[in-house]
């Protein structure tokens, strides 16, 4: 999964009734990739959602 794929998956979780008082997004801009998918992977299960498989990156997700 892309960096801007799992930055739109944390947006979508932000919203969430879980997360709407917190700020779960900033954080981001300090992680690597794995540690933001990790972040991403946590609070998926924090609310309940199905984790979504991080898919393995060929070069046309470089393009």
């Amino acid at each position: 999964m892309t960096r801007l794929a799992l930055l739109e998956r944390l947006k979508e979780l932000q919203q969430m009734p879980k997360f709407q008082n917190r700020d779960i997004s900033t954080i981001s801009a300090c992680l690597s990739k794995e540690a933001l998918a990790k972040h991403v992977e946590l609070c998926e299960k924090a609310v309940g959602t199905p984790i979504r498989p991080a898919q393995h990156e060929t070069r046309a997700n470089y393009a």
